[in-house]
């Protein structure tokens, strides 16, 4: 592997723009040396490592610059691993030019994108996948990605990764031992113990690598979609949840014809909500493109909330819902119950204004079920649903959510609504339980306190490469193959753990890694 050319660079650390003040980086050989040439104070070549220094930096025109502190990192003692000087100045764009190009006529050369952590990572200061954690540790944008980059920076992920790697080591030495030893017919590698071990690193593996749809939604902002019919009360929820009136709301239907989109944290948790058109059938051709730009948000979304209006007739919106889970039966869905506040107390008296028609379920008596019957969920429970003769309500128009098709509605009860809350976006009934539920759905069954999640494309890439290698060893050991064939799958599955970390690395791996990070980082 070619490493970097050992001179001395340069770069402003903080963001571009003007403010309090902003960091020059200094790091290299020669770095005390260049920053002390343009030092009026107290010389820094003596200084103790770990020191801020008050000075005043003198450009090689012997024009005083700036009044600035100049704090001391004496490697291997520092980031880099190399002598670093961080020159704090006013926040001023000129003065920051100006010192930059200084330090750089000085002998220093201008960083490349993340070459101060690359030289920390070629130093032996952190490994890729803690390199990487600093990445994502500098854009985190809420308190869980926050956590998850802190995590990988702490090299708990990476120390997790050594275990599963040096149990491998280990068994792969005995199989390549028996391979010195193929012609005495030697068996090294217990297989009934390698086996076991095989499965417990391959539940690893694997428990990681189902982690990333969670860690990658947590880190970019996981994306919520808020559908239902028109006027079903979408963009009153999102103005609710945002506290604003973001969306406009209006009794016309068709109000909303695109997305709106907004972001919220809760819980830690960033979300991104996006309001969406409402689904019907309609001629309006503005319309209809909003709601194919719906169609296309809920595929894509780690969430949907689905939001029923309890005033109108149910057939059509189960309807939509049902071709939705048809569409994506692994879809996350939780159900809001909406205008709540609004129900008929008794819930065998129609609500105002409320039409059936003549497709709707009929209840066992065979006069037409309550249309809110199976979604009626206010005090009593669901087994406690009666219609009028006594008999428990039909509830298949509003509980059918798993069927393929709308006709196929199979007698259920209103429990298996897909995570049904009643709620009201007037008066903010069921808020804290649908916030609550948000954060379950987003985590699943994995504790973000007990368990590592992983949030990189390129990690969960090479544990999935990693998990079909061992896979393929373990396949061999039950089928009774020769020690060669199992080697070669366990070497690379050793191969594809070692490259989240850096225990095997190229210089394009590199530079596709660092090329990513901030100029300064």
């Amino acid at each position: 592997m070619e490493h970097l050319e050992i001179n001395t660079i340069t770069a402003i650390s903080t963001p571009s723009g003007c403010g309090g003040i902003a960091v020059i980086r200094v790091s290299g050989p020669e770095a005390v040396k260049i920053v002390d040439g343009a030092w009026q104070g107290k010389p820094l070549a003596g200084a103790a490592s770990h020191t801020a220094h008050l000075g005043k930096y003198v450009a090689t025109d012997g024009n005083i610059l700036d009044e600035v502190v100049a704090t001391l990192f004496r490697g291997p003692a520092s980031f880099t691993g190399e002598d670093t000087v961080e020159i704090s100045v006013h926040g001023s764009r000129w003065i920051q030019r100006e010192v930059l190009s200084d330090l750089i006529r000085r002998g220093a050369r201008a960083a490349t994108q993340g070459e101060f952590t690359q030289r920390a990572f070629l130093n032996g200061k952190l490994d890729l996948a803690q390199a990487e954690g600093i990445a994502d540790l500098i854009s985190s944008s809420s308190r869980a990605a926050h956590n998850l980059a802190l995590s990988q920076t702490r090299g708990y992920f990476s120390r997790e990764l050594e275990a599963l790697r040096s149990k491998l080591v280990e068994f792969a030495s005995l199989l390549e031992l028996e391979l010195d030893f193929s012609e005495e017919d030697v068996e090294f590698a217990d297989r009934t113990n390698l086996l076991s071990l095989a499965d417990t690193i391959l539940a690893k593996v694997r428990r990681l690598a189902s982690s990333y749809s969670s860690g990658a939604a947590i880190k970019e902002g996981v994306p919520v979609v808020i559908a239902g019919v028109p006027n079903a009360g979408k963009s009153s929820l999102l103005n609710l949840l945002l506290g604003d009136d973001k969306a406009i709301v209006s009794d016309i239907p068709g109000t909303t014809r695109d997305t709106i989109e907004d972001t919220l944290e809760i819980d830690g948790v960033l979300y991104r909500f996006i309001d969406t058109a409402g689904l019907r059938a309609t001629s309006d051709i503005v319309e209809n493109l909003g709601i194919e730009r719906a169609r296309s948000k809920m595929q894509d979304a780690r969430i949907v909330i689905w939001i029923i209006d309890l005033t109108t007739p149910l057939a059509s919106q189960y309807e939509e819902l049902n071709n939705f889970l048809a569409s994506k039966p692994e879809a996350k869905v939780i159900t809001l119950l909406n205008k709540s506040d609004l129900q008929s107390p008794n819930p065998d008296t129609p609500i105002p204004g409320t039409q059936q028609s003549a497709g709707e379920p009929t209840n066992q008596s065979g006069s037409k079920s309550d249309p809110r019957g199976a979604v009626h969920v206010p005090e009593q429970s669901a087994s406690e649903f009666t219609n009028q003769s006594g008999s428990e309500t039909d509830p298949r128009g509003a509980v059918h959510v798993l069927a393929q098709s709308a006709s196929d509605l199979p007698s259920q009860s209103a429990g298996e609504l897909p995570n049904q809350i009643k709620f009201s976006a007037k008066t903010g009934t069921g808020l804290d339980r649908l916030k609550s539920c948000l954060n379950d759905l987003t985590f699943g069954d994995i504790n973000p306190d007990a368990e590592l999640i992983v949030t990189n494309a390129r990690h969960y890439e090479a544990l999935t490469r990693g998990a079909d290698a061992l896979t393929r060893a373990i396949e061999g050991i039950q089928a009774g193959l020769s020690a060669d064939f199992i080697a070669q799958d366990v070497r690379e599955t050793l191969h594809h753990l070692g490259t989240i970390t850096g225990a095997v690395t190229t210089d394009d791996l590199l530079h596709s890694i660092f090329s990513r990070f901030c100029i300064g980082k």
